[in-house]
């Protein structure tokens, strides 16, 4: 133990250097590339320019997994990005990570980058409302997801891995660890999150420093960062305008379904006129037309294909909506990670917050721990050691409350209501106050070395159920395999895709911020060479 005290004294000492040597010398003002991050060209915000026009794709959600999709599509067509939410670039609640957390907690009905949502658990949540999406509001820890993740998921390895990099390349940093961070990784060695990994983007098991998608200048790189790749011939992002629903082709063939473009109106609530989007047309019937693709998140995407008739019948009819497809897993499958926190520091104080930058995997990767220093309030944080369970059994469902796209739809997730959940979360409790109460976090809090810990499991038990809260990672609704299928289609209509974690059945990694960035350009480049593979297989025309 004396050993593990020196080597952290020597770590929070080093960070302490480092950090009064990079001020003394360095003019961040100056110095700081924040002073370039600027709009992007093809960004506009006025409706009418986009009203009536058609696109190759359209890519519903700026989110995450939008922004890099039609960032890839737009090497070679015509792409429209719509996003509910505004620029991130304005914004230092965005952008600068002394200000992390501050976009949860003043939110408002239609214009803050954070929407938040209660579910009918009772339990908090938030969901991004920004160009970047949810990628503009975490904690942006980088993490691939594990082997067997992509195993599952059927991809392919070779891809997946030129998609990530493809990521890491542009937006992802090596952390320099604050001591607090320093603090979090000696507690959870000490409580046997074994082996130490070092810096690793891989998910594997015991301690290891993530990625980042905040620089060495603590500069957020969203999601919309990776647009920067785009083609700007070929590609227009209106910013606060929300999809209504999906336009469907009238063709008078009740056996096929198909898309004709989108329907969508301004997202400040000044107006309820709507617009008009649509896909070009196949120039021929032997060539292959293009999609709209979801990718407004867990909530988003399904909320819209209820709204555009796409769901269970029933519940369609109970709101007057047009019925169009009888798809039941719609709404269904709604999974979020139970989450525990401990608070660590007695009182509330002003510190700068801080995202996690060390994780710690346990049981095979059945638990999840990290620690940060989270904003209360815009003078007061607090120190959260929080852990999650990363595979849970429970699940709930989505519905609508109204035809208003604006409001955020109805979730019960069913937090721990499947006994093996509570189980684990016993299970969990026991390893966060491990961490919670060990040595280093003693030490570095000057304060006395506590061991009592709790000893029953049916203490952890009423623990679990009295301080479950969210962890942020909320995917399914529209499931592969119940909603869309390999290809991520939608079944049974044509030129609809879903594309983001809505289509997840476990959220990836640590988090899936990294894989949902991965899955965009993935499934992006997968369209890309399967148009190609069309456009050469179809016969060369000659000239008379």
């Amino acid at each position: 133990m004396e050993a593990l005290d020196i080597k952290l004294r020597k770590r929070i000492r080093h960070g302490r250097l480092l950090k009064a040597f990079i001020f003394l010398f360095l003019d961040l003002s100056l110095c700081s590339p924040s002073q370039t991050q600027g709009e992007l060209p093809f960004m506009i915000s006025d409706v009418t320019q986009v009203a009536g026009k058609s696109f190759d794709y359209i890519v519903v959600g700026g989110g995450t997994a939008g922004c890099p999709l039609a960032a890839t599509l737009s090497e070679k067509f015509s792409v429209l990005l719509i996003e509910r939410g505004g620029s991130p670039y304005s914004n230092p609640w965005v952008l600068e990570k002394r200000f992390y957390g501050f976009s949860l907690i003043q939110t408002d009905e239609f214009s803050s980058v954070a929407q938040d949502f209660t579910s009918t658990d009772g339990v908090r949540n938030s969901r991004g409302r920004v160009l970047g999406g949810s990628s503009a509001i975490n904690g942006g820890f980088y993490s691939r997801a594990s082997e067997d993740f992509i195993d599952k998921a059927g991809w392919d390895k070779e891809l997946v891995k030129e998609a990530y990099t493809w990521v890491e390349s542009k937006i992802v940093s090596i952390p320099e660890l604050t001591p607090w961070q320093t603090v979090v990784e000696f507690g959870l060695l000490e409580a046997g999150f074994l082996p130490y990994n070092g810096y690793s983007l891989e998910h594997i098991e015991g301690t290891k420093i993530g990625g980042s998608i905040f620089d060495v200048w603590g500069i957020r790189h969203t999601s919309a960062d990776l647009l920067k790749a785009a083609n700007p011939e070929n590609i227009v992002v209106i910013l606060n305008a929300t999809v209504k629903n999906i336009i469907f082709e009238s063709n008078g063939n009740a056996s096929q379904t198909t898309v004709k473009g989108i329907s969508f109106i301004k997202s400040d609530g000044s107006t309820d006129q709507t617009y008009e989007a649509y896909l070009n047309q196949p120039k021929n019937c032997t060539s292959n037309g293009g999609d709209v693709i979801l990718s407004a998140g867990a909530l988003g995407s399904p909320q819209i294909l209820l709204l555009s008739g796409i769901g269970h019948r029933k519940h369609l009819e109970d709101l007057d909506i047009p019925h169009v497809m009888n798809l039941k897993g719609v709404g269904k499958r709604m999974k979020d990670n139970p989450c525990i926190a401990v608070l660590v520091d007695t009182d509330p104080q002003n510190r700068q917050p801080e995202p996690p930058q060390v994780s710690g995997i346990a049981k095979d990767f059945k638990f999840i721990i990290e620690g940060g220093v989270i904003p209360t309030s815009f003078n007061a944080t607090r120190m959260p050691i929080a852990a999650k369970i990363a595979f849970p059994v429970s699940e709930g469902e989505l519905r609508l409350n109204s035809s208003d796209p604006r409001q955020n739809p109805s979730v019960k997730f069913n937090y721990l209501d499947d006994e093996k959940d509570l189980d684990a979360c016993a299970e969990m409790v026991h390893l966060l106050e491990r961490v919670a109460r060990s040595h280093s976090v003693a030490f570095y809090l000057g304060v006395k070395h506590q061991s009592n810990l709790m000893t029953s499991t049916d203490e952890q038990r009423k623990f679990c159920k009295e301080n479950v809260k969210t962890y942020y990672h909320y995917h399914g609704g529209c499931t592969v395999g119940s909603v869309v299928d390999s290809d991520y289609k939608v079944y049974g209509v044509t030129g609809l895709r879903v594309v983001d974690g809505s289509t997840f059945r476990e959220s990836p990694g640590t988090n899936p911020m990294a894989t949902l960035m991965m899955l965009g350009r993935y499934q992006g480049l997968k369209i890309l060479r399967e148009r190609d593979h069309i456009s050469s297989s179809l016969p060369t025309q000659q000239n008379p």
